[in-house]
């Protein structure tokens, strides 16, 4: 008898999507041992070396696509139940708000100011528009004591206040944990494997090659039934007409025990504000106007923040070989110290960037791309944008039904289909 034999073809990452993947495909119940072979392809030295190790770990119901979300946030609260997640990868409800504050001059008078116009500043695509309207205007939580008042004009509660439609993981312990339960289920994971190659035919998928970057060697995979392209923003490298590439956004991570808040802000910052790092090396470049850094407090004593995306660098081959911009990293500590003196003092555990997966049609985010492509055997599961985490168990657990029932169950997720744009 033929083995059922799935391929996790990560070009790029071991992240979120391909181990959880894996992971409900262990658990399935047709899944056998002795007749089914689950290997996941990472091109990495480690698991979650790109986004999926460095994203901020929001979970909210009111996330998009709103087709996955519901049954993703559902599938977080029942793993954290069943695998010990609060204690493991950190699995907590919490509070989540946005704040606009105004930061006078006085605040900042230390700071160098500059005439010259500046860089608008750019929002990472978080919150669209049904998100906002969850607002509600409230009085500033007394727990919310890490901010400092004085700067806050208003403060909105997202959703019902004291509701559970937040919730938060820590993203690096939340996948690789995703990845040991699916090893403990049988499959197999292997690490600086590179996918260079699908091998397809009319009548569907045979195999994949890829470089053992261990040894130098070119390796090939044969007499698959599925392969399963879950390469983050590599997934274009991978598969080129699916059209995913990488967003770079650049985030840091505080040593800081603080009360347990996702906060979105708006800060409005005086007129000539030059971040203090730029003015010392004799730079002019200032935001002007509003900036919008988000801000977690995190399970196990830290706070992370992230700032506006760019696309100055180019994708890499390999996520390890991904930089950051130390001064954009910095921008963000400056633009957080003027609004919270306690993150102001705090040390910094890590400054950071990763890509984040878009799929992009016609120069739109177009949303991710979940099911069957137009090649019998292949199918993707890219382009999360910066709700991978969120939504890694919902995609999961429908990749495992497409694999072993031939359909989606768990939700109707007919306008995620691959095919929809002949990919």
């Amino acid at each position: 008898m033929r083995l059922h034999q799935v391929l996790m073809a990560r070009g790029i990452g071991g992240g979120i999507i391909g181990c959880t993947t894996a992971y409900y495909l262990t658990r399935h119940p047709k899944f056998d041992p002795a007749l089914h072979v689950i290997t996941l392809l990472e091109a990495a030295p480690s698991l979650a070396s790109g986004a999926s190790g460095k994203a901020g770990g929001l979970l909210a119901l009111w996330a998009h696509p709103s087709s996955i979300v519901p049954l993703s946030y559902k599938l977080h609260a029942e793993l954290a139940a069943e695998h010990n997640g609060a204690q493991k990868w950190g699995y907590r409800k919490l509070t989540c708000g946005a704040i606009e504050a105004t930061v006078s001059s006085k605040k900042i008078e230390q700071l160098q100011s500059s005439k010259d116009d500046g860089k608008a500043w750019e929002k990472l695509p978080k919150q669209d528009a049904a998100a906002k309207e969850l607002l509600s205007s409230s009085q500033v939580p007394e727990g919310l004591d890490w901010f400092d008042r004085d700067v806050i004009n208003g403060y909105a509660e997202m959703g019902v206040p004291g509701s559970t439609e937040t919730a938060q993981v820590h993203p690096y312990h939340f996948t690789t944990s995703m990845a040991e339960l699916a090893r403990s289920g049988g499959a197999d994971t292997r690490t600086n494997a590179k996918v260079t190659k699908i091998k397809s035919s009319a009548n569907g998928v045979q195999g994949v090659e890829y470089l053992d970057r261990e040894t130098n060697e070119t390796k090939e995979i044969g007499d698959v039934t599925d392969i399963i392209v879950a390469a983050g923003p590599w997934t274009g490298r991978v598969l080129p007409r699916a059209k995913v590439e990488g967003l770079r956004a650049h985030s840091v991570v505080y040593d800081a025990d603080v009360s347990p808040f996702a906060i979105f802000t708006d800060i409005e910052l005086p007129s000539g504000f030059v971040p203090e790092h730029r003015a010392k090396m004799g730079q002019k470049r200032k935001h002007k106007g509003r900036v919008d850094p988000e801000i977690y407090a995190r399970p196990f004593g830290e706070v992370y923040a992230c700032g506006e995306p760019d696309t100055a660098v180019a994708l890499p081959d390999t996520a390890e070989q991904v930089e950051f911009d130390e001064a954009q990293c910095d921008d963000i500590i400056s633009y957080i110290s003027t609004v919270s003196p306690v993150l102001g003092a705090a040390p910094i555990k890590a400054k950071q960037a990763c890509y984040l997966p878009q799929h992009m049609r016609f120069g739109q985010e177009s949303g991710p791309l979940i099911g069957q492509t137009t090649v019998p055997g292949l199918w993707v599961a890219s382009g999360h944008t910066c709700w991978g985490i969120q939504n890694g168990p919902g995609t999961g657990k429908l990749m495992s039904e497409f694999v072993f029932d031939g359909e989606a169950k768990s939700a109707d997720i007919r306008k995620l289909d691959p095919r929809r744009f002949k990919v």
